[in-house]
């Protein structure tokens, strides 16, 4: 299954009336503004995906800031985007997939297999030159039948053992993991074992991903071989879907942490590390359970949500 739909592939399928539902789920850690974009302007017929709300429960400790909503919560805001059994969905942003990853991620999970990612969003859609209309979409219901279980996930307790035989990555910011800062979970820092990887990384500066080669080179630098077992964490499971496309794109299949280290750091008896090596370093160690050492809301801090 492919993962990306370019804007000149999205244009043209547009143009033909083939049928797609587009997704505009615009939504950036720290910022309540995604509709109000959406609003002014967005790819024609475009419906406007709500992420705390509709892609997510209400946060709760034991399961972190974004927990996945039950199957039949996320069937019934499938239907109301319109979406219908064998439909083509593509969902974008403006912020390099970061959030759109995390519909793709639920609806493959869910078991609708033609989901794809508008590559480089919005931006890619107006650097070609297409039009947007402003204003809301409001389609007619749709008839979809969603499941679950289609994409690998693990467990608080497994991501704990991960490292053990796989490769556990964190697709946060690399001060996040490193736990210099931390805006908005309770501890500072990384699951032990972890390796650092930015989901920033996997992108050019224009928003688009990174060829395969490119991104596979990248993995193999963080230690993984195409047999490698690979989980992926971010602060609450909403950019790790954009590394688990990444590593899709490079040949991979990924397991997803939902509760991320939003759930983990909130468990007190979760050992927290810090510093740039995967088990910690220096006073930190495997045993450091330190509060937030920062409140930075930074561009780079807030990746990773």
């Amino acid at each position: 299954m492919a993962t990306l739909m370019s804007a000149p592939e999205l244009h043209a399928r547009l143009k033909t009336g083939d049928r797609t539902v587009l997704l505009d789920v615009r939504w950036v850690l720290g910022r309540t503004d995604g509709q109000i974009e959406y609003l002014a302007g967005h790819l024609p017929g475009a419906v406007f995906v709500d992420l705390p709300t509709e892609l997510a429960d209400h946060a709760q400790p034991r399961l972190g800031r974004h927990p996945l909503p039950s199957a039949e919560r996320f069937q019934e805001a499938a239907r109301r985007w319109g979406i219908n059994d064998g439909d083509t969905v593509v969902a974008y942003d403006n912020s390099g997939s970061m959030a759109a990853a995390r519909v793709w991620w639920m609806l493959r999970n869910a078991g609708v297999s033609s989901v794809y990612l508008l590559d480089g969003g919005l931006a890619a859609w107006r650097a070609n030159g297409y039009a947007v209309e402003p204003g809301e979409v409001i389609p007619g219901a749709g008839n979809v039948t969603l499941g679950e279980g289609n994409m690998p996930a693990i467990t608080e307790l497994e991501a704990a053992q991960w490292h053990s035989d796989g490769v556990l990555l964190d697709a946060r910011a690399g001060e996040r993991y490193r736990g210099e800062v931390e805006p908005i979970d309770p501890r500072a820092g990384h699951i032990p074992g972890a390796v650092s990887a930015p989901t920033t990384g996997n992108i050019r500066a224009d928003g688009t991903f990174l060829p395969a080669d490119q991104l596979r080179q990248r993995f193999k630098e963080m230690g993984l071989h195409m047999s490698t077992s690979v989980a992926v964490y971010c602060g609450s499971g909403v950019t790790a879907s954009h590394e688990i496309a990444a590593l899709e794109i490079a040949g991979y299949t990924a397991a997803l942490f939902p509760g991320s280290f939003s759930q983990w750091s909130n468990n007190t008896a979760n050992p927290v590390v810090v510093g740039s090596e995967p088990l910690g370093e220096g006073a930190g160690g495997a045993d450091a359970h330190a509060g937030p050492s920062g409140t930075s809301t930074s561009a780079g801090s807030s990746v990773g949500g």
